[in-house]
């Protein structure tokens, strides 16, 4: 394989909802450009791949991965999806086994995976709410994976900093997302 082969940036790519496509932003001002931002700036040589798209359930992230894996051979998948499944009430067993099958394909083609946990406001139920909020630690545990515990942490619980549909967070808190995923993402990316 040519010298160059070597050199050539790993490929991190995020497959998640609109929380990671940049919903209601400007462009360039989410924490998955912000995370771009830091990799330069911590001279990490990797290239970003936001395969991000708003409304996106954990079925839709399972259905386009194939083909993701493929195109573009990601070192790293970020998986921030189930949000979307939570908010229509869809089955938990459905978004379990949509997660547990992109954890397996990324893993098969060889890409580390971290998973991005997500949780919902109380009006869906305790029981609903609860085990929403434990699909991603079991996943995470169950497959030995990085997981950033809860995307939306230091911000949920401000309303100021969410945009008027109190579903998608403004641009300033964008930092504090890309902080809550950082801690568990720098060491699949070194």
């Amino acid at each position: 394989m040519p010298a160059a082969a070597h050199s050539a940036p790993k490929t991190l790519l995020v497959l998640g909802d609109s929380l990671s496509a940049e919903y209601g932003l400007g462009r360039g001002t989410g924490w998955v450009a912000l995370l771009e931002q830091r990799l330069k700036q911590q001279k990490i040589d990797v290239t970003i791949v936001n395969a991000s798209i708003s409304g996106e359930t954990t079925i839709g992230g399972k259905t386009r991965l194939p083909a993701l894996l493929s195109k573009h051979a990601p070192a790293v998948v970020i998986i921030e999806l189930g949000a979307n499944d939570a908010l229509r009430g869809l089955q938990l067993s459905d978004t379990k086994a949509n997660l547990q099958a992109m954890i397996d394909m990324a893993r098969q083609a060889k890409a580390k995976v971290l998973l991005v946990g997500m949780q919902i406001p109380p009006n869906y139920g305790p029981d609903y709410t609860r085990q929403f909020a434990n699909l991603f630690p079991q996943a995470a545990q169950q497959n030995k994976l990085a997981l950033v515990p809860f995307l939306l942490q230091n911000v949920a619980d401000k309303p100021a900093l969410f945009q008027a549909d109190h579903l998608h967070p403004i641009e300033q808190a964008q930092p504090t997302l890309l902080d809550n995923v950082w801690p568990h993402l720098k060491p699949l990316v070194k």
